[in-house]
């Protein structure tokens, strides 16, 4: 089996263990914006401000770890080593910040505004979430997608089942019931979402101690200094990643006037997931090459494989773009319930494009990564983070969250474009941007012309989708039948 149909498989199985969990909290969004589950759109804000603290300080709690695991457990010949260095350090770092955090609540709640009754659900939440970030990166190095997809599909489905018992079924039982009742209580909706959370969350621990009780538990002080030099700037890209992913939201909550920001942000956050599907497509893609890039760094010519992902990537990716700005309108009474959040539609093809953009980067970052200058995979997170605070800044109190999603996009391009200019200096990879470039230039002309000028013309829109998987066929069917009669792409 060749090493990119091997490639394809792991990332299937990875897609599987994104995508389903993924679709299964999907439909916490239509639960979460029909009318009746929460008081307002504000309440539904509400929730989202506080999610996008919670990608923030994951970033921090991971501090790079999970990927500077993946690069020295490819390269040291003792992995039983490496293991326990990062699980240790994780472990310590992780207690560590609970308990700070846990004597500190109070002070925190007043600085980021929000009640102390759910920053302690949330400090249990970042515990829990980071004690398996360690042996979920086991399950993917050892190649065990399948226990990886396992695990990740019966959080959310648990997450899942305690919403809808939480916000629908519990409801309906303390109206008969006197038991329930007393465990019901009015106005305590976004309290209940994050107990579903944090109850998920330890399930998810619980079903992962088996690598803690099997783990050698040796930690080497030089290699974890080697390893924190590695992930330090990792980290701080991800700090930057986690502005352009979520830091609008609490922008727009606090550059808006008090009594609208959390229904613009409603608004704003309940249309952003119908672009779920090329965050999906890209975290499953991401999921499957990272350690795929490692583990190929010292094959020969690895660089033709490199640029024939990537050219798959845009490919697929183009496709998944027009198709959802073209059937965006089918797909919103589904996805976002309540006509009162469907004002911001308008961002769905901007923060589709944007994802794409971030998704291409990632297949581009190969370069630092295999190199081992990830500063520069920090020099531009950090380029794209001030471009879009500053685009936030500047611009949110004229143009709300329309800024935020042109912010994103900006952004990630220019992310984009930074890490091929220093790519093709540092390592050289053979992309065709030729057909790159088609595939990118026609999906975004397409998507622009049927959602800005065509909305709602599917004659329109189902034609230049048709047409424009026909180019894709056409210009990929030669590596599609060497991938189908399981011969090498590159040999």
């Amino acid at each position: 089996m060749s090493a990119l149909k091997s490639l394809f498989k792991q990332t299937f199985i990875y897609g599987l263990a994104t995508v389903l969990p993924r679709m299964l909290s999907f439909l916490l969004v239509p639960l979460y914006t029909t009318q009746g589950v929460l008081s307002s759109v504000a309440e539904y804000g509400k929730v989202s401000v506080i999610f996008s603290y919670f990608v923030l300080f994951n970033v921090i709690l991971a501090y790079g770890m999970e990927t500077a695991f993946f690069r020295f457990f490819n390269k040291e010949t003792d992995k039983d080593r490496v293991v326990g260095t990062a699980t240790i350090s994780l472990f310590i770092s992780s207690f560590a910040f609970f308990i700070l955090a846990l004597l500190f609540q109070d002070q925190i709640a007043v600085f980021i505004q929000i009640d102390v009754k759910y920053i302690n659900l949330v400090i249990w939440i970042l515990l829990l979430d980071a004690l398996v970030i360690i042996p979920f990166a086991w399950f993917r190095a050892m190649a065990q997608p399948m226990r990886y997809a396992i695990i990740k599909i019966l959080n959310v489905a648990i997450n899942l089942g305690l919403n809808l018992f939480f916000l629908l079924a519990l409801k309906d039982l303390a109206v008969n019931n006197s038991v329930f009742d007393t465990i019901y209580q009015p106005n305590f909706e976004v309290f209940y979402i994050f107990i579903a959370n944090l109850v998920s969350s330890a399930v998810t621990l619980l079903l992962v101690l088996s690598f803690y009780v099997k783990l050698k538990y040796s930690f080497d002080a030089r290699l974890w200094k080697t390893m924190i030099r590695y992930a330090f700037p990792i980290l701080i890209a991800g700090v930057a990643f986690s502005i352009n992913e979520t830091f609008d939201r609490i922008l727009l909550d606090r550059l808006l006037p008090p009594d609208i920001a959390e229904t613009e942000i409603g608004m704003y956050s309940a249309c952003y997931k119908i672009a779920l599907f090329m965050t999906l497509f890209s975290t499953a893609y991401r999921l499957g090459i990272e350690p795929f890039f490692f583990s190929h760094a010292n094959t020969k010519n690895p660089q033709k494989n490199y640029a024939k992902i990537l050219e798959f990537f845009v490919a697929f990716g183009s496709v998944i773009l027009l198709s959802v700005v073209v059937f965006a309108d089918v797909l919103k009474p589904y996805i976002v319930r309540s006509e009162a959040y469907w004002e911001a539609m308008w961002v769905v093809p901007i923060i589709l494009l944007a994802n794409f953009c971030l998704g291409i980067y990632h297949n581009l970052s190969v370069w630092y990564k295999i190199t081992d200058r990830t500063k520069f995979g920090a020099y531009i997170s950090i380029i794209g983070a001030i471009i879009t605070l500053a685009i936030n800044i500047i611009f949110i109190k004229t143009y709300s969250y329309k800024a935020s999603a042109i912010a994103t996009l900006v952004a990630y391009a220019i992310m984009m474009v930074l890490s091929y200019y220093f790519g093709k200096k540092y390592y050289p990879i053979p992309y065709n941007l030729k057909k790159i470039g088609l595939y990118l230039c026609l999906s975004v002309g397409m998507s622009v012309l049927s959602f800005y000028y065509f909305r709602e013309n599917y004659i329109f829109g189902i034609s230049m989708l048709i047409v424009f998987l026909g180019i894709v066929l056409f210009s990929e069917k030669n590596e599609l039948k060497q991938i189908l009669n399981k011969n090498k792409i590159v040999k």
